[in-house]
């Protein structure tokens, strides 16, 4: 017999909409915004994995482009400003960084 109690997830709706204590997710699930939430973080882990190595940096700033906007689509669509800000200046600093990249500057 174990010592520790598996916690049971079968609950149900109404224990779900009035629980405190039942953990629940703030966004919903199997959205477009929720794929395109997951494709964007995929992007900015494949940029960040090629961060500091010698020939990707145009990779890198591509994938985080990428990331990025995706990122600032999502934040628009969920209507959060602190998000819209943050992606929307990354991307705008991201941008600048390509220009520079690619006019040799």
């Amino acid at each position: 017999m174990p010592l520790i109690k598996k916690p049971d997830n079968n609950f149900t709706q109404e224990e779900l909409e009035n629980s405190k204590r039942i953990q629940k997710s703030a966004t919903p699930k199997y959205t477009v915004d929720w794929y395109v939430k997951w494709i964007a973080s995929i992007f900015i882990l494949a940029a960040l994995s090629m961060r500091g190595l010698e020939g990707l940096q145009i990779y890198d700033l591509c994938f985080s482009i990428i990331g990025i906007g995706l990122w600032l689509w999502v934040s628009i669509v969920w209507k959060d400003r602190a998000l819209v800000m943050l992606n929307g200046v990354g991307l705008l600093f991201l941008l600048r960084n390509l220009f520079v990249y690619l006019t040799g500057g």
